[in-house]
């Protein structure tokens, strides 16, 4: 509905008849004009508007504190002129009583809308929600942070591609991910009461899983009530009750790391990998103490030969969804493993059946190099943990490896006082490189081929 226009001409005896299906159907907009009225001496306020598009719809208009509005009451063809006339009624009661159409207009759009909500409530499913914010976020994650959202709400059962059971020879089949259990559920029956219930569940088997999933679980649900179609379906704070938080297993920090004496076996077997580009992923890895999805973001760009840098995207520099970046020496023997991997694209470390042509899981090669060097679980994580631990025998500057691996300054000095400049890293880094070869009893030769030799001292 819409107020009504004040250059509107009122009503006289030209343009009022008696509503009939005949005089509908043949009243027209005249050439020239962009719309023409008509109105009907049988329901005071009840009027035909006709466009020059040829379209035609009931209206009605009345003086309502001290002006003149009007409300569309709808298409004639949705409306025959005995329905029309009893809505007018309906709003002309309303008028006498000084409630304007355009406020009955805003109540029952109020209305519809709280009845639209509740129809929402009563039939969309968690699953539903959790395909549409997978689908407008995916755009902003890494290829492995969308395949583990997509490996969450999988359903048990299909067949895999790969890989048959060792028993029967039967072809594998997925598990059920973990929010799996709650894709068919209601978000109107989405309490506090449901989720527990399903932690409890999932604690039995993969309670670490199971406090991920918790995670992304809210992180989706928050943003539903960011979308206008799904804002107040869902009450987040309500569902994070204390009964629901204790349920969530608290994960011990991790701290696996390389010990100075595990470096010549370690080193022994990554160099056995048969994929140059985890290898070499792997020991870069160790010897820049980047965070692992940093370094498979790395592209040929971001490297530079010449000048011995590579340019890192810091997660720990970003501001919002803008990463910073980090400038830190490129070292000899990482250069030289740089250097042998095939440039298929722009990616440094690329796979060619990667989704968007770089590197995702280089597990499947580095767990059972680590198993086969005697190394009990240590993950990918886990280098760049001892990156940071082993430097302490070069007796290196707390401050230089914290730049280097791009954490933030812990320390007033080191925040506001010490810009060290890449050559000055190059001292440091360069030196601490030498120092896990001569443990690993690696060298390089001047072609740049690898080879294991023994180091006298090693």
């Amino acid at each position: 509905m819409a107020k009504a226009d004040s250059t509107t001409k009122p009503t006289s005896a030209s343009n009022k008849v008696s509503f009939t299906a005949g005089r509908v159907a043949a009243f027209k907009c005249p050439e020239g004009k962009k719309d023409a009225f008509l109105w009907d001496d049988k329901q005071p306020g009840l009027g035909l508007r006709a466009f020059a598009s040829g379209k035609k719809t009931y209206i009605y208009q009345v003086w309502v504190n001290g002006r003149t509005q009007r409300a569309v009451i709808g298409p004639v063809e949705s409306f025959d002129i005995e329905q029309a006339r009893a809505e007018a009624s309906k709003l002309g009661a309303l008028a006498s009583q000084n409630i304007s159409p355009a406020k009955v207009k805003r109540e029952k759009a109020a209305a519809e809308l709280a009845e639209e909500q509740e129809v929402k409530r009563g039939s969309v499913t968690f699953g539903t929600v959790w395909a549409e914010y997978v689908d407008a976020n995916k755009g902003d994650w890494g290829q492995k942070h969308y395949r583990d959202h997509l490996n969450f709400v999988q359903a048990p059962g299909k067949p895999l591609a790969r890989g048959k059971d060792s028993k029967t020879g039967q072809p594998l089949v997925t598990k059920a991910g973990c929010l799996y259990p709650l894709v068919s559920v209601k978000l109107g029956e989405l309490t506090a009461t449901v989720i527990k219930r399903w932690l409890d569940n999932e604690n039995k088997t993969r309670p670490g899983v199971a406090a991920q999933s918790y995670r992304l679980l809210f992180a989706c649900l928050s943003w539903c009530n960011e979308q206008p179609d799904y804002a107040g379906l869902v009450d987040v704070v309500a569902l994070k009750s204390k009964a629901v938080k204790k349920t969530v297993t608290k994960l011990k920090p991790r701290d696996d790391v390389l010990q100075r004496e595990q470096l010549p076996a370690f080193f022994a077997e990554l160099l056995k990998i048969s994929n140059p580009v985890i290898a070499a992923y792997v020991q870069t890895l160790l010897l820049t103490g980047a965070r692992r999805n940093e370094l498979m973001g790395l592209q040929w760009s971001d490297v530079d030969f010449k000048w011995q840098s590579m340019a890192i995207r810091d997660k720990g520099t970003s501001k919002g969804s803008v990463a910073g970046v980090r400038v830190i020496p490129l070292t000899p023997y990482v250069a030289s493993l740089l250097n042998q991997l095939p440039r298929r694209n722009q990616w440094v470390f690329s796979s060619p059946s990667g989704k968007d042509g770089r590197l995702v899981d280089p597990r499947k090669s580095f767990d059972p190099a680590v198993i086969a060097a005697g190394i009990e679980g240590l993950t990918l994580h886990g280098l760049r943990r001892s990156f940071a631990t082993l430097s302490e025998w070069v007796e290196v500057p707390a401050g230089v490896v914290a730049q280097i691996m791009g954490h933030k300054p812990s320390a007033t000095a080191e925040k506001h006082y010490k810009q060290r400049p890449l050559d000055l890293l190059r001292v440091w880094h360069e030196r601490i490189e030498a120092w896990f070869l001569e443990q690993a009893g690696l060298v390089v030769p001047a072609a740049g081929e690898q080879r294991l030799t023994v180091v006298k001292g090693a």
